[in-house]
């Protein structure tokens, strides 16, 4: 096995350690009930994903020979064999928060799921009746014999394997939980609250859908299948590619096969040869199978006490309190939001108000990721039907969402509007809103940057940032990279922006290196990051050596972090940190110390390979005094949370802060009460302000 050249945590066994962290959170006896119920579907959830995108890339590796280390010097087959492990781990500590901690916790607060063995008379007759007139029709039993095959069965679709019996004959047969009803059923309860789960309402019926045969055994199962698209860049018609791709994922190969432990082994044995999954893709479970759901159960009504106490964005931000007219705001200074504790809306309003406003001659914009019901793209249609000229790229190859974009992309291009879908063989995941605008001095840009997507719908959940500027150097470059993207221009020189994937990696090896300098030379230096994932091993082995050169380095890394700090003459000036809480951390942040002068960007890439060599990428600096001391206070805020952040250990390993001696410091509870108190000292300034007496304005003072 090749030993990494430096220290490297590999990326998919780290992935599962911040995983680990988020079913922490389920654990925490001091989070509500329902909040760990919903950290516990997260994971699920999670899980799901990592295995039709990440596992699966693993397994068509070693399926087709692959063999060469990657930078942690794990070979596919190696990494194979310790995720499989890692996950079994897991799967058996999912469950046992459930059995163990989740519903004994649930019954002493009355809230049960029930069996049909566990129901009194009004129960059975209320499942009986559901039976009968809702479910029943829905279902479809599918016999599985010699004139007909086993199904091709939707990926991670819930599913009962029936095995039965006639004539001393046996047969199988496959029932599907049909995904279009709620996955329980609420049940009348005379003290709290009882639920029953749909497939032990079906599994209770099935005689009444196979009336010929004896039933023997039953088992629930799902199947989740490899969903990483693959897609041809070249095709003449990049949508229709992706809208094919889009159909073969929902019949990749089997990656993981989920049933009962209980399931009787003739019932497995077909299973498996069905699916042809090997022994370490079978995950036995305690059950249910499939723990998403959870998430739907936890935002009952009812239930908001047990939930944690919603983050209300305080609306407008206290940056934007007093101005009727957003140009003017913007026009007199730069603005920041930060979300979800201040509103979304304020980027809403800014392209409605843009959509509306006749001296607004054109719009452009990127956009990723958006809502099923987008406020946004339905301002872009409005600007487009009252004759301005809009240009969105709309990013068809963002995973998941490949489907929504589509729609929306057809929607704006019915309008009027001129779509563009990306770049070949690159991913447009860069977050820029660029206005022109007609004014008495001439033409002037109006920007929004981001970290995160224009999506109003997950904004209320993950913690963001955004910049607005009509200063004209950042106007200027922001016509520049829409340029490139719509057309055939040569990737320019920017003022201010930072863009992958031509430059941004030459950037950040300078600042590094800068730093690394400046420490050899005795002038201050010293590195903090925010980013989701750091993954890049160029970029790591520039922080190493910065740490050996005596930088001190504080990253703040929310899931994949293949740094590993505290090594002995290696990363000893490194510290990582990994904060997991209400709110899904989502925002990048880099301040470099610069000597004593220190500069600080945000943007749209995290420290991965892709983001910095096969994406298009935005990160831009903050150089208002006021926003920078705000960015600077924002990072120091979060390094300093003591409740949800947690330490990497050089064995990679993570712990809770050690708190003793130190306050109790909630960043993201925090960041809401102190945007509260900005908005209520914005208005407490006015309330003292004097009255001004009007006058005649002949009788004004002289200027």
């Amino acid at each position: 096995m090749k030993e990494a050249a430096v220290p490297y945590n590999n990326r998919e066994l780290s992935w599962m350690d911040f995983n680990a962290r988020v079913l922490e959170e389920a654990l925490e006896k001091d989070n509500p009930l329902m909040s760990r119920i919903n950290f516990l579907a997260i994971t699920a959830s999670n899980l799901d994903e990592f295995f039709m995108v990440r596992v699966a890339g693993i397994v068509e590796q070693v399926d087709s020979k692959y063999t060469t280390p990657d930078a942690s010097g794990l070979t596919p087959q190696a990494q194979l064999r310790l995720l499989s492990e890692k996950i079994h781990a897991f799967t058996e500590r999912q469950y046992s928060c459930l059995h163990r901690s989740i519903l004994p916790a649930m019954r002493r607060k009355d809230i049960v799921f029930l069996t049909p063995r566990e129901m009194n008379e009004t129960q059975l007759r209320h499942i009986n009746d559901y039976f009968n007139k809702t479910l029943f029709p829905v279902l479809t039993p599918l016999a599985v014999d010699r004139s007909r095959p086993f199904p091709l069965l939707a990926n991670k679709s819930l599913n009962i394997a029936v095995r039965l019996q006639k004539d001393g004959e046996s047969n199988f047969a496959v029932v599907q939980v049909p995904s279009i009803l709620p996955r329980f059923l609420e049940l009348p309860c005379d003290n709290g609250r009882a639920f029953v789960l749909l497939e032990n309402i079906i599994i209770e019926k099935l005689d009444q859908l196979f009336e010929l045969h004896r039933i023997e055994a039953v088992c629930p199962f799902r199947v989740t299948r490899n969903s990483d698209l693959e897609i041809d860049e070249e095709s003449e018609d990049l949508m229709l590619a992706i809208e094919k791709s889009i159909k073969k994922r929902k019949r990749g190969r089997p990656v993981r096969l989920e049933l009962l432990q209980r399931c009787d082994a003739e019932t497995k044995s077909f299973l498996v040869d069905m699916l042809e999954v090997s022994d370490q893709e079978i995950y036995e479970i305690p059950g249910p199978v499939d723990l998403t759901f959870l998430s739907k159960f936890c935002g009952l009504p009812g239930f908001e006490e047990m939930n944690f106490a919603p983050i209300r964005p305080v609306d407008p931000p206290a940056d934007f309190w007093g101005y009727d007219d957003i140009f003017e705001a913007i026009r007199d200074k730069d603005r920041m939001v930060h979300h979800p504790y201040e509103s979304f809306n304020v980027v809403v309003r800014f392209v409605q108000t843009a959509a509306e406003d006749p001296d607004v001659l054109a719009i452009k914009q990127t956009l990723y990721r958006v809502s099923g019901n987008s406020p946004i793209v339905a301002a872009l249609i409005r600007a487009a039907e009252n004759g301005k000229q809009v240009t969105v790229l709309v990013e068809l190859k963002a995973r998941f969402d490949e489907e929504n974009n589509i729609n929306w992309a057809r929607k704006l291009e019915q309008a009027g509007c001129h779509v563009v879908y990306g770049l070949s063989g690159l991913k447009t995941h860069c977050k820029v809103l660029l206005v022109v605008r007609r004014e008495e001095d001439g033409i002037r840009r109006y920007v929004h940057m981001g970290t995160g997507n224009y999506n109003d719908s997950t904004a209320r959940l993950y913690t963001d940032i955004g910049m607005f500027t009509c200063r004209e150097s950042f106007g200027a470059d922001a016509s520049s990279l829409f340029n490139v993207l719509t057309g055939y221009s040569r990737p320019p020189e920017y003022n201010k922006m930072v863009v992958a994937p031509d430059g941004m990696r030459r950037f950040f090896e300078r600042m590094i290196k800068n730093e690394t300098e400046n420490a050899k030379k005795g002038l201050p230096s010293g590195i903090t990051v925010k980013v989701n994932s750091l993954v890049d091993p160029e970029i790591i082995a520039l922080l190493y050596e910065a740490s050996q050169a005596g930088v001190p380095v504080r990253l703040i890394v929310r899931g994949i972090c293949c740094l590993i700090p505290g090594l002995t003459g290696i990363s000893e000036n490194i510290t990582v940190i990994s904060i997991v809480g209400q709110l899904l951390e989502h925002s990048r942040i880099f301040r470099f110390e610069n000597g004593g002068m220190p500069k600080i960007y945000m943007g749209s890439a995290d420290w991965m390979p892709r983001n910095l060599d096969r994406r298009v990428e935005v990160v831009f600096p903050v150089e208002d005094e006021q926003l920078r001391q705000r960015a600077f206070s924002i990072l120091e805020l979060m390094w300093n949370d003591t409740v949800n952040a947690r330490v990497q250990s050089s064995d990679t390993s993570y712990s809770h802060i050690d708190r003793r001696g130190k306050p109790t410091i909630r960043s993201q509870q925090e960041f809401a009460r102190l945007a509260k108190q900005a908005l209520r000292e914005k208005e407490h300034a006015v309330q003292e302000e004097p009255y001004q007496p009007r006058m005649h304005p002949q009788e004004a003072p002289a200027e």
